[in-house]
């Protein structure tokens, strides 16, 4: 992985938008909603006031306005504060 956030941040593999509904109707890019978990593929090392609770490979929930989304070798990835997680999926 060439990006390594600074201070708090962490960088997330947003999981895949859902492609069909139950009944099997294809749901366009345009109407899909956006994912709410993913997966942490790299941390910071946190600030003096914030240590670094997460690591790389923890499954997250956030928020769905939250983070910056980036593009890095074709893959949409979202930068965000580790305080704008919510939780992580054991």
């Amino acid at each position: 992985m060439n990006i390594k956030p600074l201070a708090d941040r962490v960088l997330i593999l947003p999981a895949d938008a859902e492609q069909k509904t139950a009944s099997g109707i294809i749901i366009p890019d345009s109407a899909k909603e956006k994912p709410l978990q993913g997966t942490v593929k790299a941390v910071g090392h946190g600030t003096k006031d914030e240590e670094m609770v997460l690591k790389e490979g923890d499954k997250v929930l956030f928020g769905k306005y939250s983070g910056t989304e980036i593009e890095h070798d074709g893959v949409k990835y979202l930068i965000m504060k580790q305080s704008d997680v919510l939780a992580v999926l054991g």
